[in-house]
């Protein structure tokens, strides 16, 4: 058999590997049954529906016909290294890192620095509408997270006195 879609064929594995991964740990909660759900129970059907999904998307790409597509080029190894480090500095920002010495930064300040790592990430960075950017999140999720929902965690750096 030969692979007619290499994108369908790596999607498809992709997909039944984290439906595998979510069905594995699922299974270490209590599962429960229908009528009474346990926490296991949601992330192991969604894990299974995943997996599923996942064998027939790589399925197809062995159908019949012509070759559909490019192949399925390099890696894109900055971007995920960027999206990463973004979300493990904007956690770091909202709960600090009493370890190191690192006090919480606040939300204002983490979402600055989680939209400016994050864009880093792109090939066409632009530092002005990367603040632009900053100042519309910020506003946004200061106006629904501590606003709206009244959630309580720290919105500057507490050695602002604010």
């Amino acid at each position: 058999m030969r692979i007619k879609s290499q994108k369908d064929f790596f999607s498809g594995l992709m997909f039944m590997a984290v439906g595998a991964a979510f069905a594995g740990v699922s299974s270490t909660y209590t599962i429960g049954t229908g009528a009474r759900m346990g926490p296991g129970y949601f992330p192991m059907v969604l894990g299974v529906l995943l997996a599923g999904l996942g064998v027939l998307i790589a399925a197809r790409s062995f159908a019949s016909g012509p070759e559909d597509g490019d192949p399925v080029g390099r890696f894109a190894w900055r971007p995920l290294i960027f999206i990463i480090a973004a979300n493990l500095a904007f956690g770091a920002c909202l709960g600090g890192l009493p370890s190191i010495g690192l006090p919480p930064l606040g939300l204002i300040l983490g979402i600055f620095i989680l939209t400016f790592v994050a864009s880093l990430a792109s090939d066409e960075f632009n530092a002005k509408e990367a603040l632009v950017l900053s100042v519309v999140l910020s506003v946004f999720s200061y106006g629904a997270f501590i606003k709206l929902l009244n959630l309580q965690f720290p919105v500057w750096p507490a050695f602002l006195g604010l």
